[in-house]
Parts: structure tokens; sequence; C-alpha cells
């Protein structure tokens, strides 16, 4: 175990350029939701009125049409992962893909300066799901074919660590931005909205510079890309796959913390308080990954994946379940501190296993079901807070508290420790 080793240069290389262009997705995560509701962006004729979609009433109000633009990146960016991640498996490359992705964000975020309309902006959001699509799972993938089985859930968590330093600092700087707004360039007002969008937009470009100057594709022989990409759902001993379980633990793991983006006005009027606040407590859980990710990765593998699983999915119910309880900004910020621990706790340890687990030749369609589980979560949860939250503050926090103990039933039930024997993580099988 290595606990002092100096990270692998191009694993620092990787987590800085996540870190940059999380930083700006960030933005968008507060930025397009005050975009949306400051009046700049033209609303559909629906809006306000209430349609029957499969024989359900659903009030068209603008939190729902937020968390639709919010969630469809979710939705384009995890669905289209497998297929990415079994790509670049079968072709043996990684490096294109991460480029054509990153490039696909950075239109997007170009194209919020241009356009107005609430479609047109749901379009570029689109766009940039499919561009990161192209871009996380190849991530990941570099990563774990980076990492020797005693030090992955440390390279996890150094990863994990740099990207969400970045999608922290975002909102409390994205906030800054807007609120300072307009400014003057070339002579010309810019205002807050557009600065922000700027920066998402400088913000892919340097990852873009990164990749190309300090990452090559690993070098692997011909016969090391795998046949068999599928996704596995049925385990040989007859319960589920376990990287299929963590796949769907994932996704409810994703769905607790995502739940609280679309409600950023209902959450400010219900504390009394400005965007900023909102800002902190919406870093608060991601600012607690960063301090937690890193040695709880570490520990991982000294003592093995299982235990942080279950303790993360044990401190997620009730920091989920407070979230929807609290009547103070600070009680709030609390809350959200906590439930990043938890997450912290699941998530590097989560991506280790399936990385132990993982067939040569196979990291970018094994870890992609991880990565696609998280994008899921997003979506879902950013969509179903919508939904919910026309039926009281506290239900999408509530169910959002009822799927995270169905995750903490599939980690105790069909997720094994393939190192827990001996305190030291097996190596992936070939």
């Amino acid at each position: 175990m290595r606990d002092f080793a100096l990270p692998d240069p191009r694993i620092l290389s990787l987590a800085i350029a996540r870190m940059v262009s999380a930083l700006a997705n960030s933005f968008l995560v507060v930025v397009l939701p005050l975009y949306i509701g400051s009046g700049a962006v033209r609303l559909p004729a629906v809006t306000g009125s209430t349609v029957t979609v499969a024989g359900a009433s659903i009030a068209v109000s603008l939190e729902l049409l937020i968390a639709v633009v919010l969630s469809l990146f979710g939705f384009l960016n995890s669905l289209s992962q497998p297929l990415t991640g079994s790509l670049s498996d079968r072709l043996g490359r990684r490096k294109p893909f991460l480029l054509f992705g990153l490039g696909l964000v950075a239109t997007g975020s170009a194209g919020y300066l241009f356009f107005t309309d609430y479609l047109l902006v749901l379009a570029m959001r689109g766009l940039q799901g499919v561009g990161a699509a192209f871009s996380i799972p190849i991530t990941v993938a570099l990563v774990n074919e980076l990492s020797g089985p005693d030090e992955r859930g440390s390279n996890f968590g150094l990863f994990n660590t740099f990207r969400l330093l970045g999608f922290g600092i975002g909102p409390l700087v994205a906030g800054v931005v807007v609120a300072a707004g307009p400014y003057a360039a070339l002579g010309r007002p810019v205002s807050g909205f557009d600065a922000a969008f700027l920066v998402a937009v400088a913000g892919a470009a340097v990852s873009f510079a990164l990749i190309t100057l300090l990452i090559t594709d690993p070098e692997r022989a011909e016969e090391a890309a795998a046949e068999d990409i599928s996704i596995r759902v049925r385990g040989e001993n007859g319960g589920l796959d376990p990287v299929f379980a963590l796949g769907v633990a994932t996704v409810v793991m994703a769905l607790s913390i995502a739940i609280y983006a679309p409600l950023a006005n209902v959450i400010n009027e219900r504390l009394n308080q400005g965007s900023f606040l909102y800002s902190v407590q919406f870093g608060a859980t991601v600012f607690a990954n960063v301090l937690f990710q890193l040695p709880l990765g570490r520990l991982s593998d000294r003592y093995g994946r299982r235990p942080f699983l279950v303790a993360g999915f044990l401190l997620l119910l009730p920091t989920t379940l407070a979230q929807g309880l609290v009547t103070s900004s600070t009680a709030m910020i609390a809350a959200r501190f906590l439930q990043g621990v938890a997450v912290a706790a699941v998530f590097a340890p989560s991506l280790a296993l399936a990385g132990d687990l993982a067939r040569e030749g196979t990291s970018g369609s094994t870890l992609s079901i991880l990565t696609m589980g998280f994008g899921l979560g997003i979506a879902f949860g950013t969509l179903l807070s919508g939904v919910l939250v026309s039926y009281g503050f506290v239900v999408p926090f509530a169910a959002a508290t009822a799927a995270g103990a169905i995750g903490l039933l599939l980690v105790l039930t069909q997720v094994s420790d393939p190192g827990a024997e001996d305190g030291v993580v097996a190596p992936a099988a070939e």
C-alpha cells in the first residue's frame, strides 16, 4: 500500500481537466434555473396551465420547465454512455472520444449566448448531454486502466476530488458572476448570464487543450479489446450482477443529491434567503465530497469497498430527508454537508469496486454502468423534484429517501468485495 506515493501524472492531468470541465458545467446547473426564471427566456405558451399525460394531470410550472432542461442533459448523457464506452472498448481508443465530447459541450455553452427561446435552450442542453456521454465514461475508464489494484480507490478518490472541487466552486462563482453583471466588454454591455455562459465555454476549451497536450491512449495489446462488452444483469449465483447492482445503487444515490437543484426559487422563498445562500447550500454537498473522497477512497484500498458503501447509504437516508424538514438556512447547509460525506463514502469505493471486477479491455463498458447510473439519477432526480414538489415541499425528499433505502438493500444483498478477506482489493479478473 503506497499511502504517500505521488499520483500518476496522467491521472493528475485527467483530474485537472475534469475539474475545469466540471466547474464550467456546474455554472450552468445554477445559472440555467435563474436564467429561465429571469424572464430573459421565452417560455412555451402552455406555461402555467395543466396538461394531461397518460391520464395524469400535470401542472406546467416554471419549476417543471427548469427540471426538464436539467434532466434532459442527464438522460441523454447517461443513456448514451454504455454505447460510447463500449465503442471505445472495441476501437481501443480513448482520446478522440474525449476531444469530440468536449467540443460538443463547448458548442452548447456558446449556444446560450445566442438563443433565448426555451426550446432552443433545451436543445443546447441536450447537445451538451450527448457531448458529456463521449467524455465522462472514457475519462473514468482511463483512470481505471492507469491504476493498479492497490491504488484504484485512491486514484478514483483523487479524480473525484478534483472533479467535485470544480463542481463545488462553480456554483459559488456563478452566483457572484451573475449578481455582479452587467459588465462592459469592448464598449458593449455583457449581462451576468452571458458572462457565466462565456466562463462555461472557456472551461470546456481549457479541458480540450489539457487533454490534447497531456493525454495519450494507453498502450495495450491487440487482443486486449474485449469481444463481449454486453451489460450483465444477472450474476453467476442467480442474483444481480454486482456491477449492475452498483449501477442501480448509484442511480438512487445521485437522485438523492439531484432533487435540490430545480427547487432554487422554492427553497429561497421557504427559507427567506437569497441566491448566494442557496449557492452555499448547493456547494456544501460538493465541498464535503472534496474533503472526503480521497481519504475514503484510500481507506477502501486497505479495508475493502463494501463497508464504506454500507456506511454511506446509512448516512444518506436521514440527511436527505432532513432537507425536506429543516426551516433555517444554517440547518440546510449542515444537512447538505453531511449528505456530501455520505456520497463520498459511496462513490469512489463504488467506482473502484467496479474497476476491480472489470475484465481486461472492458473498462469503458463496465464503468459506464456506474457513470450512466449517476447521470440517470441526476436526470430522474431533477425531473421528479419538479413534479413532486407540487404535492408538498417534503415530498421529493421523502421519495428520494425511500429510493436510498432500496440502494442500501442492494448493497447489503447483492454486492460482495473481492478483496475483503486479505485487506487488499483484488486485481481485475482477466
